[in-house]
This record gives structure tokens, sequence and C-alpha cells, in this order.
């Protein structure tokens, strides 16, 4: 052999020495990295105050975890961004959070739009996905991963439990609705069930996203005289669009409702402008009483937050990143496969009561709340709402998986 060719046991061992330390200590190195979770949301713009809530209580999350040692000593770290309520904005952030900030996992998105947006950056890296806003779109079998999972309640799950309640056979229901994916799929959802309960959809007038002024719609939906007035849209453009309704004196002939009825709105607009407004949502911190998870979850975030009360859609952020972590830990490992079986196997309960993920969508199975605004002679300023219906956690409340194109 050439003597170039021939290396000597002394360097043989030298080599091998320096490759097992450079192995040992990137291995170290990444089981002392922080486990990094991107949040992706609208700080900016007509969904901003539930956004800002979100990020609260997702650092609450993140905190309990730390706080019992994360993962063998590991800590995890909270990465938030503003995706501007702008698709493109979403899958830019989530991009950065990916490649540049080396995020393990993706939990956001408050809009149907970005969720879309975010999944389809996520998808393609085989990134493990929580969202955070309601979507039917989502679940369907078109934008399915096996890394993609549902937190939140979604249109279907929720205008099922809100129009069984309210709809009566007879009755004229017209839809007020932000023309985008969130409010066409309540539209869709609602005018579903009001088929078959026997109630009459007499019509629909759609408005842009940040709309501000709805005087020239309100004329054409009190000349349909429906019994109730459903208002498909969320945030700003909620809290608006029912306030001038009122103003126009709509509330006299008949009932508003509004497919989800946040706190952060409800506080903001007042009693006068929601009272006697019918909702749905996955959270109200007053069930605290017959709940003990809510009530650990509330005392956890007061604590924190100078005594204000979590939000509902802050409160699905915390569930989300809560549930995510305690499939990590669970797993034993940061690892996308070993994560998402278990997030599949995981029975959970971080704030209302016992959840699971369904197998074919990955959609989280829960519990799904009726609201009603109360009048402005509450005494508690933070005690806004009275829960009046509580449709159970349910498969029966979700699309077939057929229905959603899996085989």
């Amino acid at each position: 052999m050439h003597p170039r060719f021939c290396v000597s046991p002394r360097r043989l061992l030298l080599a091998f020495t320096t490759v097992a330390f450079v192995s040992s200590a990137g291995l170290a190195l990444a089981q002392s990295a922080p486990i990094k979770i991107g949040l992706p949301i609208p700080l900016t713009g007509p969904y901003g105050a539930e956004a800002k809530d979100q990020a609260k209580n997702a650092e609450l999350a993140v905190k309990e975890f730390n706080d019992a040692g994360g993962l063998a000593g590991r800590r995890a770290e909270l990465l938030v961004r503003d995706d501007k309520l702008n698709p493109g904005e979403a899958a830019t952030r989530t991009l950065e959070l990916l490649e540049k900030d080396g995020a393990n996992f993706i939990v956001g998105g408050l809009s149907a739009a970005t969720q879309l947006s975010i999944n389809n950056v996520t998808r393609q890296r085989k990134v493990i996905y929580v969202s955070i806003s309601q979507s039917d779109a989502i679940n369907e079998a078109a934008d399915a991963s096996p890394y993609t999972f549902h937190e939140a309640l979604n249109p279907h799950m929720t205008t099922q439990a809100l129009g069984r309640f309210v709809f009566k056979k007879g009755m004229r229901i017209a839809f007020l609705t932000a023309d985008y994916a969130y409010g066409q799929e309540m539209t869709r959802g609602f005018t579903r069930i009001a088929k078959e309960v026997g109630a009459e959809v007499v019509g629909e007038v759609k408005h842009p996203l940040g709309h501000q002024d709805y005087s020239t719609f309100l004329p054409r939906l009190q000349a349909m005289k429906p019994d109730v007035l459903v208002f498909n849209n969320f945030g700003r453009d909620n809290q608006v669009a029912i306030k001038q309704a009122a103003d126009f004196g709509m509330k006299k002939s008949m009932r508003f409702m509004t497919p989800i009825l946040t706190y952060t709105a409800r506080v903001s607009g007042g009693p006068s402008v929601y009272d006697g407004v019918i909702g749905g949502t996955q959270y109200f911190w007053g069930i605290q009483d017959g709940t003990p998870s809510a009530k650990t979850f509330n005392a956890s975030f007061r604590a924190l937050n100078d005594g204000r009360y979590p939000s509902d859609y802050g409160a699905m952020a915390y569930s989300a990143v809560k549930s995510l972590l305690l499939a990590v830990k669970a797993a034993g490992s940061t690892d996308t496969e070993k994560v998402a079986t278990s997030l599949r196997a995981l029975k959970y309960d971080t704030y209302k009561g016992t959840q699971y993920y369904r197998a074919c969508d990955q959609q989280s199975v829960q519990s799904v709340m009726v609201i009603e605004s109360k009048a402005k002679d509450v005494k508690d300023p933070a005690d806004v709402f009275r829960v009046v219906h509580v449709e159970p956690a349910s498969e029966s409340m979700l699309r077939s998986c057929q229905e959603l194109g899996f085989k």
C-alpha cells in the first residue's frame, strides 16, 4: 500500500475520539436547547385584542411547563410573531420561525385564511401545527396532514350547538356576513341547521373584512323581517356591526345572535351594545364553580395578570400549548413523529373538561357553550355572560370523516 494511504493507530484513535466528542457535544446541545414554539397571530388589526390575550395565555402554559421542570430540565420558549391578519404575512412569519428561529412546533392563526396559509408551510415541512381559530376548510382531507391538529372549535360544531338551541320551526333567519372563509363557513353551517329544524333563511348581506360603516347594509336586513339576525363576523367587526344595528333600533323587532361571542369584544363594547345578544363559545371563566380545571386555570392566569380573567380565545391558546407540551413530556422527546403520536393518544383536561383528537381529521372533540350577554346591572364587571346551555363533547357534533373526504 502506498505510504500516503497508511494511517497510524495513534492518528486513527485521535480521529475516532474527535468524532465521538463532536457527536456527544452535539447531542448534549440538542438535549439542552430550548423547546421553541412559534405563535403567529394578528397582534395588529381588527382581531388584535383576542390575539394579545392568546399570547398571554400561551405564555402561562409555557411557564407552567418550565416551572414543573420542563423536559428533563429542558425549558420551553414562546416565539410570538405578528401575522397582521394577512395570509402572505402569516406564511412568511411561519417560514422565518422554522428556518431562521429554529421553532420545533407552531401554534396559532386567528382567521381561516391565515390558518390555511400557516398549515401549507408546516405541512410541506412536516412540522406539527396546532390551529387555534375556527375553520371548516382546514379539517377537510385536501388540507389534512399527520402533523396538523385543531384545538379550536370549528364552524360546524359552533353552528350545530347554537342553531339547535336557538332556531325553531317557522323562524325567519337573516345573516350579516364577513365576506371571507370564516363568515361563509358560519353561514353554511347555520343554513344547514335551519333546514334541519324547519327555520327559513330569508337572506344574507355580505361585508368586507375590517368594515366600519354598516348603515347601507342595515335597511336591507331590516326589510327581510327576520326573527333572528345572525352576525357572522368577528372581533372589532362584530362589535361595530352589533352596535350600529342596535342604534338603528333593530333589537326591538329581532333577536341578535353571533356564532362566537367573545369576552374581549363584550368587555370593550360594553353591556348596552351586547345586552341580550346570544352566541357560542368554547370557554367562559364563570364555569369554574363546577369545573376544577377551569378554577385552577383561572387562578393561575389571574395571579400573573393583575386579577384579570382569561378570555375565551386566550384559553384556547393556553390549551393548545399546554396539550402540546403534555404530549412532548409523554413522548419524552421533541421528535415530530413521536410527539404527533403522543398527541393522537392524548386525553387532556386543561381548562374545561376532557378533550381528545379525533383520528381522521385530528379535531379536538370538546364541549360547546351557548352564552347570553348579561344586562348592564351586573355587579362584577367581569361577569358578563350567562351560560344557558352546554353541548357536551361528542363526535356527533362533527362532520363525518367521509363528508370531509377521508376514506
